[in-house]
């Protein structure tokens, strides 16, 4: 049965039409919700603890730049049918090519580690037992998902595993949150000349804007041009523009909201709890978590620790995705989650090795300790 296009739905989600929103959003509300990945979550923790409300602002700088990048980077792909990597191919020299393919794939295998040892982590505090085999299970998982499960499906996973960043915004209803000096903090920013408020703010600008999130939803953008029948790059056929367009420009804005509506709930939270009982040194999303429970109550500890697994099975593919696809374009392979294992080798082992790599640091490390 041929596949609907959602970009034939986009113009009915503004129109009168009963809008069918979900279809609609794809690659940007994915991108958008493992953007809040572990590491990120801890980004988000360790602010929430230092300044309590003060940096809430740094969200509202972030949404517009962040949502013209990702919108960049999903109309390159829709245009021309390759991915960013695919597009400086004969552009600029092959070892830059290679040498900022290198780059991504190890920022993207020390992401996956902290990943994993963090998702490690909250497997030990909800359940106990050894975090050595939660860290390779999740990791085992992460590759099994995108290597044996078909594109439509796969994408499908994706979606669900989003909802459980809502673990985060549900923490808001648990938590005494000062509304009022929150408001404050996210429309009235509140400058400080320490510097370690300045290096949360670096930190904060370099979680919410990743460089793996350009690469992925380009790439995304071409694997439904694969997969859905009807649709074909803009360059080829331009009459498609404005309802793919009008669809990239909803499921970026509606992605990144979502992203940064999760980041200020953590914060917000954190603030509300930890911060004002003093508690200011967090060093991971694990530890944010079990610093909550004697505060916030096993409720709030229980959401934020089963949020980091949720987000870190949702985020971790995307990193290894990522870094598959702009080795493929790079070296010339067979590239999409929609191949076959026996046809995509080359990607897959790619997804596979930076997983795998991932696993090896954060394995060996000792269990949390507070």
């Amino acid at each position: 049965m041929e596949q609907d296009d959602p970009e034939e739905q986009a113009s009915a989600v503004i129109g009168p039409c009963k809008p069918r929103f979900l279809s609609v959003l794809g690659p940007g509300l994915i991108t958008g919700a493992s953007d809040d990945d572990p590491s990120g979550i801890a980004t988000y923790s360790q602010a929430g603890a230092l300044v309590g409300y003060s940096l809430l602002w740094t969200m509202l700088l972030t949404y517009p730049l962040i949502v013209a990048v990702q919108e960049i980077s999903a109309r390159i792909g829709r245009t021309t049918g390759k991915g960013i990597c695919g597009n400086i191919i004969g552009r600029f020299s092959w070892p830059l090519i290679y040498g900022l393919v290198g780059l991504l794939f190890f920022a993207n295998v020390i992401n996956i580690g902290a990943d994993l040892g963090a998702m490690g982590d909250a497997g030990v505090l909800l359940i106990g037992g050894s975090r050595l085999l939660y860290v390779v299970g999740f990791g085992a998982i992460c590759i099994l998902l995108q290597i044996f499960l078909t594109y439509t499906r796969y994408v499908a996973v994706l979606k669900w595993l989003a909802l459980a960043l809502f673990a985060y915004v549900a923490t808001l209803v648990v938590v005494e949150v000062s509304w009022g000096e929150a408001l404050k903090g996210l429309l009235l920013p509140n400058l400080s000349t320490q510097s370690n408020y300045w290096q949360i703010v670096v930190a904060i600008f370099g979680t919410t804007i990743s460089p793996y999130l350009f690469f992925w939803q380009a790439s995304q953008e071409v694997e439904d041009i694969h997969e859905i029948p009807r649709r074909q790059p803009l360059k080829r056929k331009p009459q498609q523009a404005e309802g793919a367009l009008q669809r990239i420009r909803l499921d970026t804005a509606v992605g990144m909201a979502f992203s940064n509506l999760v980041a200020i709930s953590i914060m917000i939270t954190v603030a509300a709890t930890l911060h004002v009982a003093g508690k200011t040194n967090i060093e991971s999303s694990a530890q944010a978590a079990e610093a909550l429970r004697p505060i916030a109550g096993d409720y709030v500890f229980l959401l934020f620790a089963a949020g980091i697994v949720g987000t870190g099975l949702l985020s971790i593919p995307v990193l290894a995705g990522s870094a598959a696809y702009a080795a493929g374009e790079a070296f010339r392979w067979r590239t999409g989650l929609a191949l076959d294992p026996r046809e995509g080798k080359a990607f897959y082992g790619t997804i596979a090795l930076a997983t795998i790599i991932g696993t090896i640091p954060d394995s060996q490390s000792s269990p949390l300790h507070m």
